[in-house]
């Protein structure tokens, strides 16, 4: 079992009951530089498991006392946003489609085809930093708009709705002249330029 790699780092996680699957996964996933982690028992995962590293979870749809969806209900219990990679036998089509459901990146039939895998790997993985890029714009989008003063959210609802000065001016009460400071208090403090990015922004925090 490798050590974990910094946060920065995609890594790999791997659930399964057999030694052998766990192993041919650990050396293959290796092959293609990413980090790894296994794991015997889903105690065990969630024992160890570290959120914050992006990456994927590649997993046994059937174990004994704790199947494969009862992890991914637990995770998604956790609000935990990993993708899950199920690996299945023939005839679990129920299963996969219970998974698919609740969000599953994907499943493979075992014997696991080596392509098949790092491909979707790779696509999980790509998707999971994509999410955590989109995250991250989020919450500095949200930070930002928290800046603002309650005169300046104001101002700032009739800048979206494509108001002049003027017309904010009038409808606030307020001269254009202070208007236009609250209009360029709310560019700075927002970090923006442009009407555009201000709009992109405020559409980043309302919609994660």
């Amino acid at each position: 079992m490798s050590t974990d790699p910094p946060t920065d780092h995609p890594l790999v996680h791997v659930l399964d009951d057999d030694q052998a699957v766990r192993e041919a996964l650990e050396f293959l996933i290796q092959t293609i530089g990413l980090h790894v982690k296994t794991y015997s028992t889903p105690i065990a995962f969630f024992a160890e498991f570290d959120p914050d590293p992006v990456g994927c979870l590649i997993l046994d749809i059937r174990m004994p006392i704790m199947s494969g969806l009862q992890v991914q209900a637990e995770l998604k219990h956790r609000g935990i946003d990993l993708p899950i990679i199920f690996m299945t036998g023939h005839g679990d089509v129920e299963l996969c489609r219970r998974a698919f459901l609740n969000g599953a990146a994907e499943f493979l039939l075992k014997p696991i085809d080596e392509q098949q895998l790092i491909d979707a790997l790779q696509k999980a993985v790509r998707h999971h930093i994509q999410t955590r890029e989109k995250l991250a714009s989020t919450q500095q989008a949200r930070e930002l708009l928290d800046k603002l003063s309650p005169r300046e959210k104001e101002v700032l609802e009739g800048m979206l709705e494509g108001l002049s000065s003027k017309q904010v001016a009038k409808d606030l009460g307020l001269s254009p002249r202070t208007v236009e400071t609250h209009r360029a208090h709310i560019m700075e403090k927002l970090e923006v330029s442009s009407l555009a990015q201000l709009i992109r922004l405020y559409f980043n925090a309302l919609h994660p």
